[in-house]
């Protein structure tokens, strides 16, 4: 026979392409063999049609074009016998999709073998139905299906059911519809049905609010009881999986409980019995019944409990984390992260193995376990967490350094009681990983040094031991070398020995050597040498006798053929030969760093972002001074509070919110020029590193002495007089973080009040659930909550908002930075807001909301002025 003739059979074709040796091969068989079914299709062959389509149906397997013979699935379809009808279905869900226009011809087609007397064909149109459904076919063809839910085979109402499914999909009104015939399925005792039949109701529950109270008023108790009825069933050999009945059903039932339990008492405290039923007498050494715990614990989690069921969950996934496999450990430590923000103390209770994930030779394991230990560190637990972290950090891996390294110079900022621990840890990890600490953690380091008076003897000695053994650490350099320069006189003197130290033996030859040093290392950088010449420069100050040995030093370097260093090298060689009068004064000891002049830096050089933290100096827990920068609403600068109320006539609301003269605070050069008229502000806010009104390089004096006139002044002076607020709000860092304790639920105090959904996209879904502090009408509580619509994970999350100047917003941290796919999860994050004008003006917020998908930058903004009136 012909090998490319319209007659050839299927597994001839198949030998033919396998024979093959190279892809062109390839590609001239399949076009022979195309050619072959295109002349039996203008034939018209009715003889070799379904066999020319199962050759088509390969050919499109192998991924080339087939489209020619679209219309040879509908002539099958429409023939009488099963066989034709079979292969024809099968070449309609292969060869087209819903979005082809050819479909539309299949219709009728399909209408009648919904209605046939024989099930197999019946089943033949429901499958293709459920696979390649329009959302035109599903309005024609709904009032079959719904028909078929009461079929007399099992297998149709199964498919139905499926079927039904794709339908409220593309058509959410249609879901009424399907409400009671639903409801009927969940008491079939084929378990296939059923299956189906609780996969249909749950999505009701999430397309429609009426099919959801329905299931919860009227099949929760038969749910329970269904799940009871599994769980205590006798082995049967047909469903039983590892020990356990049909898991899969167990499953379902579990998830269909948890949409209907999720924020409704009643329905929750009706299914509690059976859900500590199923997560005490469920196995847990086969992956079947670790799949049913993990599911019951994600109930419990999701639904309203008192705090007992809670307990017994958390003691579950803390049992997971025991377990040798790893996707049994990941997804426990996924689930306690969540479980932080309702249970912390529960979730405690797991913190040594937690730690031991952590070293755990598994990246993923290790960088999750991190994250779920930074959010259970608190100011009793930090300093033994600290130190374990720290000693493991001597031996991990160089691809976790970083992330380890990030984490503990947080914790030990965020957490430490006082100024010695501080820096002692800090020199730790600066020994141990220094290449891996950020500019801004030993920026901040320098910071409490010099600030901590009694301690700068104790740490130039304990930098100084430090540097000998840890010369390979650019940042350790970097500090040790600032602190030799500038206070290498009570190095070599043991000026300010504290009782926990032991003296050291240090000469001014050794302190300038280890200057040297620094300058001369191969891997130093341009800034350590740069320091290093600074340093060098003070010292000739500090040791008279070692003048010309630092002068030699500092010569070398006048070839240097980096500018920066050769041009330092020659000021500084001037300095020491011409001007020895007024050297001291040049090189003395650098002042304490003021705090408003660190917080003007940092803000500087800090990335755009959003902090609602005081403008007035704020310390830590340790007592270490900490920056704060002006709050959002206070860049305003606004002249008076006297702003009107939002009006619902459709106006420019934030010009009439917010309308004055905006030209001094945001330019006060130019206080002269007119403001634009379309000024948005409250968007502007969220562009505070193009208008920040902060000097970065120069001290008051110099702004004092400025040529600016004096209205531009008293702008300025306004500004710094203003940066301050009632509200103990969060630091910069802690905010930009993105990782900390999680938040609290608020409390309520009565008064209900209905959630707002603040933006929804394609991609995001942002609700705002709100309660009041008891006995302050004043402040509301707002908690977050920020799902992911779309199948991408989304990195690097951060929430930002900005309101106006009568209002004061105080943001906690979010309980997590990444984002879950598809919804199956969230992020967290509480704020308060204080309205100063509480029953005259109305809430109004700006967000915006960036984060990182695919390797991509996404930016979302939106002005909230639809809060309820009530609060």
């Amino acid at each position: 026979m012909n090998p490319f003739s319209s007659g050839t059979r299927l597994r001839d074709m198949i030998r033919a392409i396998r024979a093959c040796k190279t892809a062109a091969e390839e590609r001239a068989v399949v076009r022979k063999e195309c050619a072959a079914i295109r002349a039996s299709i203008n034939e018209d062959d009715q003889d070799y049609r379904h066999r020319n389509l199962a050759k088509l149906m390969f050919i499109q397997i192998l991924g080339y074009p087939t489209h020619f013979g679209q219309m040879e699935c509908l002539k099958l379809i429409a023939s009488a016998g099963f066989p034709e009808k079979r292969i024809g279905y099968l070449g309609l869900m292969l060869l087209l999709d819903e979005r082809q226009e050819v479909l539309m011809l299949v219709t009728n087609s399909l209408k009648q073998d919904l209605n046939h007397s024989n099930q197999y064909i019946v089943g033949l149109a429901l499958c293709a139905l459920g696979n390649i459904c329009s959302a035109e076919m599903a309005r024609d063809l709904s009032p079959e299906v719904e028909r078929l839910l009461q079929f007399r085979d099992p297998n149709i109402r199964k498919k139905a059911a499926l079927c039904s499914i794709r339908i409220i999909k593309k058509v959410p009104d249609l879901a009424e519809n399907f409400i009671n015939c639903a409801a009927s399925l969940l008491k079939e005792k084929h378990h296939g049905v059923l299956i189906t039949g609780v996969q249909l109701c749950a999505d009701l529950c999430k397309v429609s609010s009426e099919a959801l109270e329905y299931f919860r008023k009227k099949c929760t108790e038969g749910l329970v009881r269904t799940l009871r009825d599994i769980v205590n069933s006798p082995y049967s050999p047909e469903y039983d999986i590892s020990g356990i009945t049909d898991p899969y059903l167990h499953i379902r039932l579990l998830k269909l409980l948890r949409i209907l339990g999720q924020g409704d008492a009643d329905a929750s405290d009706r299914m509690t019995d059976i859900l500590a039923q199923v997560a005490t007498k469920t196995e847990s050494n086969k992956n079947a019944g670790n799949a049913i715990l993990y599911e019951c614990v994600e109930t419990i989690m999701s639904i309203e409990d008192d705090g007992g069921l809670r307990v017994l969950a958390i003691n579950i996934l803390g049992k997971f984390l025991s377990n040798r496999d790893n996707n049994i450990r990941y997804v426990a430590l996924n689930m306690l992260m969540r479980a932080t923000t309702l249970d912390a103390q529960a979730v405690q209770r797991h913190r040594a193995t937690i730690l031991d994930c952590v070293k755990d030779s598994d990246a993923s394991i290790r960088k999750r376990a991190l994250e779920l230990l930074y959010l259970l560190v608190n100011e009793n637990n930090v300093k033994p967490l600290i130190k374990e972290l720290i000693e493991y950090l001597e031996v991990s891996d160089q691809e976790f350094k970083g992330d380890l390294t990030a984490k503990i110079c947080s914790l030990v900022e965020k957490f430490s009681s006082e100024k010695i621990w501080y820096i002692d840890q800090m020199l730790k990890v600066l020994s141990e990983a220094g290449n891996f600490v950020k500019d801004e953690v030993w920026h901040a380091l320098i910071f409490v040094i010099s600030n901590a008076s009694d301690l700068h003897g104790y740490t130039v000695r304990a930098l100084y031991r430090a540097f000998l053994t840890s010369t390979e650490q650019e940042t350790l350099v970097r500090v040790a070398v600032w602190c030799i320069g500038e206070y290498g006189d009570m190095l070599v003197n043991n000026v300010g020995m504290l009782d926990i130290e032991d003296p050291i033996t240090v000469t001014e030859c050794d302190a300038v050597d280890a200057v040297e040093v620094a300058i001369k290392r191969h891997t130093s950088d341009l800034t350590t040498k740069a320091m290093a010449l600074i340093a060098l420069l003070k010292l000739s100050s500090r040791f008279p006798s070692s003048s010309e040995r630092i002068k030699g030093i500092i010569v070398q370097n006048k070839g240097n053929l980096v500018l920066e260093l050769q041009q330092r090298s020659i000021e500084f060689n001037r300095i020491l030969q011409k001007h020895q009068k007024i050297r001291s004064a040049l090189v003395e000891r650098m002042p304490v760093l003021d705090e408003a002049t660190f917080s003007g830096r940092r803000a500087g050089s800090l990335p755009t972002a959003i902090s609602t933290s005081s403008g007035a100096p704020s310390n830590l827990p340790n007592g270490i001074a900490k920056p704060a920068t002006a709050p959002i609403p206070d860049l305003l600068d606004l002249s008076s509070d006297d702003v009107p109320a939002p009006s619902s006539s459709g106006g420019d609301f934030p010009q009439d919110l917010l309308g004055v003269d905006l030209s001094p605070t945001l330019a006060p050069s130019g206080a002269g020029k007119p403001p634009k008229a379309s000024t948005d502000v409250l968007l502007d806010l969220l562009s505070i590193g193009t208008y920040l009104p902060v000097q970065t390089g120069s001290s008051a004096s110099d702004i004092l002495s400025s040529s600016q006139d004096d209205k531009a002044l008293a702008s300025l002076s306004s500004l710094s007089a203003n940066a301050t607020s009632p509200v103990n709000a969060a630091p910069m860092m802690d905010l930009l973080d993105g990782h900390g304790p999680g938040p609290q639920k608020p409390k309520e105090n009565g008064q209900a009040y209905q959630s707002l959904v603040a933006y929804e996209s394609s991609s995001l879904r942002v609700m705002f659930n709100f309660s009041k502090q008891p006995g302050s009408p004043q402040t509301t509580l707002i908690q977050a909550t920020f799902t992911n619509l779309s199948s991408n994970v989304y990195n690097d999350f951060l929430f930002q908002a900005a309101v106006p100047k009568f209002l004061q917003l105080h943001l906690d941290p979010a309980s997590s930075n990444t984002l879950p796919a598809s919804g199956d999860g969230s992020i967290t994050q509480n704020l308060k807001v204080t309205n100063s004008q509480h029953g005259k003006k109305l809430l109004v917020m700006r967000v915006r909301i960036a984060y990182k998908t695919n390797n991509k930058d996404v930016l979302e903004e939106r002005q909230i002025n639809n809060f309820p009136q009530n609060l």
